[in-house]
């Protein structure tokens, strides 16, 4: 590995910090190097907040020292006023003689636009370095700007035989079909994505808060199909704890803080139109969590980017199928009696060519 590509490794590993409490700005890691030493380094933690080269810079008392520094930066600098001034020209006014970037940002008003005014002013300027890795860092960012769209994840547990849940349960109560390790990183998963998605017979069966009691960070938002407003209003998705929008052919007026519905005709193209109003809500990721039908439905349409399976050892010998889901293994993970599956949509990213 390079000294470069060193770097900006680094830069990625700072960044991940801020996973989940960004949006909607990217993840962004960066740092200042003076004779091959880091003298300097930062990650954005929040929007509104002080970018990564901001954090990385005021992080050095002597500032004689960035007129003979490199700053390396996993996302090419704004050049834009947005809540914070542009990084470009916080770079520019300490006279930092060259900066080395990961990747270009796909945002419209930066996009080539930071690195033309690093340039224009006499800074020296290198691009592409650990590309795969900066791009994978901020996958739901890149998509949201290029597709338009969310990044999607769909999640599931079944059983050893190949079920979500049984045919009959007690009203409103869940079957736990992974353990409670395996619980708990769903709900660390929560803190990570915008919004989580399910359908209206999962409400209807297990009254799910969709929140994160096992762990701690902030909620997602909680989109909820509920094509024909089924779901009672004393449901847990009705309180207030977290921004909900109800999806629907209905009309109807939001009449709680925090509770939104958009309609959307359902026998034409509904996930594409799902899809629409998670962009207008800017919202860059999912975690599609709800009913087999639902999931089936994102997966019929090739519109996912990835999947994360648990498998645990129950067996039920009856019960509501899990998707039919005929996609290669990325990697496995054993939690206790579970295993977790990845995989990733090679159809969309061949799509992306």
């Amino acid at each position: 590995m390079t000294p470069h590509q060193t770097y900006i490794k680094r830069c990625v590993e700072l960044a991940q910090n801020g996973l989940g409490t960004t949006y909607p700005n990217p993840l962004v890691g960066s740092v200042i190097v003076y004779n091959d030493i880091i003298i300097g380094e930062g990650w954005h933690k929040k929007t509104g907040e002080s970018h990564a080269e901001v954090i990385a810079i005021n992080s050095i008392k002597d500032k004689s020292l960035l007129k003979k520094s490199t700053i390396y930066v996993s996302l090419e600098p704004c050049s834009h006023f947005g809540k914070t001034p542009p990084c470009a020209d916080l770079i520019i006014e300490h006279q930092i003689p060259k900066v080395v970037i990961g990747t270009i940002d796909p945002f419209a008003k930066v996009c080539g636009n930071g690195i033309a005014k690093l340039k224009n002013a006499g800074i020296e300027v290198e691009v592409g370095f650990l590309e795969k890795e900066c791009n994978e860092l901020n996958k739901r960012f890149f998509t949201f700007h290029q597709k338009k769209r969310p990044y999607i994840i769909l999640k599931w547990a079944q059983t050893q035989d190949g079920f979500i849940a049984p045919l009959q349960k007690n009203h409103n109560r869940p079957v736990w079909i992974s353990n409670e390790f395996s619980r708990q990183l769903v709900h660390k998963w929560r803190t990570e994505e915008q919004a989580i998605l399910v359908g209206t017979n999962t409400v209807l069966q297990d009254n799910p808060k969709l929140d994160i009691r096992h762990w701690i960070g902030q909620n997602p938002m909680r989109i909820v199909l509920d094509r024909e407003l089924k779901i009672p209003e004393d449901y847990s998705v009705y309180d207030t704890n977290s921004k909900t929008i109800f999806i629907t052919e209905k009309h109807k007026e939001s009449f709680k803080e925090n509770i939104y519905f958009e309609t959307i005709d359902f026998q034409n193209n509904r996930n594409a139109q799902i899809l629409d109003i998670l962009y207008k809500h800017q919202i860059q990721s999912v975690i599609i969590e709800g009913g087999t039908s639902v999931l089936q439905s994102f997966i019929k349409d090739n519109l996912w980017d990835e999947a994360r399976v648990f498998a645990s050892d129950l067996i039920l010998e009856n019960g509501i199928k899990a998707p039919d889901f005929d996609v290669e293994e990325h990697s496995q993970t054993s939690i206790l009696n579970d295993t977790l599956s990845l995989f990733y949509n090679s159809r969309q990213k061949n799509e992306d060519k």
